[in-house]
């Protein structure tokens, strides 16, 4: 079936002729439309408009026009600004938003020649963990409709999931692209900080937000990559640097890579999960490669650090919603005091709500000292514990969530023990680095992943050891029953 197909293979069914980007795109929507309404995955299916795109990369491999991306449906987060079409962030603020212009990320995939199949439902201004906070209703797990998949990038990992497109784009403030992909079977792709732009992208916590993939594959995470990646003079942010050929080096021998197995990730780790490590290792272990133990003491405060920085710069970004501008518009306004105050109540959800007023907080005159600027000192400290850490091994590793997914609605009104599932995915934010995670096995028939952490633009390092673990096992080729 040509949804159980790679990229690499519906490029060369394409170039083969053997079917054409309309009728790849007609097989996507299709399963949209058939099982979308199950998995409440998407926000917005822009059919009409992908059919179009499908013609135009025809024409363009009639024309003698190759690409690895040509003709190849994806489905974007919401997240993402696309040229006349809505751009919700999940959140009843901006649901009548169309965006008059592609973020860097959507225009570099538009050139390769993808084409777009709709946007993905996520938590309301990727803020969540779960993907229960989306205005638009909770994204059911394609493993167990009763639970969630993981958020924010919820929606682009069900999607992934249930094959409803070969890949989808997301973005990761404190592990929301690793962690669906862990919770739902595939492979999530979070690059190093300034690696992919963020022009275009809907800011959350503008020093944590990264772009990113999730696919099948980390060969279909590379290609991907591929096209995404590189400086862009409209973002401050990204960094001017090289970008190599990700493919080229996937099938690079393991032999003397150091993978460091990160003491505090193992420590009290349920055994069914460090199960799940152990085996992961003794895989690479296999392919060459050589692995240790690694510490970093200061790891242990990436959750209290990254609920202060987020939120502080949550509040910051989403002051520009007042509903005078654009977005959501209270109803007959007494004054502009109740503009603002009824825009805002009526336009977030309680967890946006909530960040807000904690990032208010923690940046007020008698706090910011006590909490902000003690919370950035952290940071650093993590960061220079991370620097360390690869002086000694090439890459880290270790789980990438405590649990399976859990049932929709059990964790919803914990913040805490909510915020508790991004404890082994929040450091590599802090420190700007590269991390993905891969399929590693399954819990109670409910699939978990594996984690790697990179130093700064290695990428290709970390796509290449996933590759090579890839191909030594089979977790990434398993779909949930019902959607193969």
């Amino acid at each position: 079936m040509l949804h159980n197909r790679s990229i690499g293979e519906l490029a060369a069914i394409l170039d083969r002729r053997e079917a054409s980007s309309v009728e790849l795109t007609r097989h996507f929507l299709a399963r949209i439309e058939a099982l979308n309404p199950a998995l409440n995955a998407m926000i917005s299916v822009t059919g009409a408009q992908a059919l179009l795109e499908a013609a135009v990369a025809d024409r363009r491999r009639g024309a003698g026009e190759t690409g690895p991306l040509l003709g190849i449906p994806l489905i974007h987060k919401d997240i993402f600004c696309t040229d006349g079409v809505r751009t919700s962030c999940g959140s009843r603020m901006l649901d009548n938003f169309v965006a008059p212009y592609d973020a860097t990320v959507v225009a570099r995939l538009k050139a390769a020649g993808a084409v777009m199949l709709g946007k993905a439902n996520m938590d309301e201004f990727a803020m969540g963990s779960s993907n229960e906070t989306s205005f638009y209703g909770p994204v059911r797990n394609p493993w167990d409709l009763a639970r969630v998949p993981g958020g924010s990038s919820g929606g682009s990992a069900a999607a992934v999931a249930a094959r409803l497109a070969p890949f989808a784009t997301a973005t990761d403030t404190g592990g929301s692209i690793r962690q669906p992909a862990a919770l739902t079977g595939v492979t999530g792709v979070k690059p190093t900080y300034g690696r992919v732009s963020r022009y275009g992208m809907i800011a959350f916590a503008s020093s944590l937000d990264q772009a990113g993939i999730i696919a099948r594959s980390a060969a279909d995470a590379a290609t991907v990559l591929q096209a995404m990646a590189g400086f862009d003079p409209r973002d401050s942010t990204s960094v001017d640097t090289p970008v190599p050929d990700y493919g080229s080096a996937l099938g690079a021998p393991l032999k003397g890579l150091r993978i460091g197995l990160l003491k505090e990730f193992s420590d009290g780790l349920e055994p069914r999960n460090a199960a799940l490590i152990a085996a992961a290792l003794e895989v690479f272990r296999s392919l060459g490669a050589a692995t240790l133990e690694a510490s970093l003491p200061s790891l242990p405060l990436s959750v209290p650090t990254y609920y202060v920085v987020a939120p502080a710069e949550c509040s910051s970004n989403l002051s520009r919603f007042d509903g005078v501008r654009f977005g959501y518009r209270c109803e007959n306004p007494r004054d502009l005091l109740d503009l603002y105050k009824r825009s805002r109540g009526e336009g977030f959800g309680a967890e946006v709500k909530r960040r807000i007023m904690t990032g208010t907080y923690v940046l007020s005159a008698g706090y910011f000292d006590a909490y902000y600027l003690q919370a950035q000192k952290a940071r650093q400290l993590i960061t220079d514990e991370f620097r360390a850490a690869f002086g000694r091994v090439d890459l880290l590793l270790g789980p990438t969530t405590p649990t399976p997914a859990f049932a929709i609605g059990a964790k919803i009104d914990d913040p805490v023990t909510m915020y508790l599932n991004d404890i082994y995915t929040i450091g590599a934010n802090l420190a700007g680095l590269p991390a993905l995670s891969m399929p590693g096995g399954f819990i109670d028939e409910l699939p978990m992943g594996v984690q790697l952490i990179g130093p700064h633009f290695a990428e290709g390092r970390l796509l290449n050891a996933a590759h090579q673990y890839q191909l030594a096992t089979d977790w990434h080729d398993r779909v949930a029953r019902g959607y193969c």
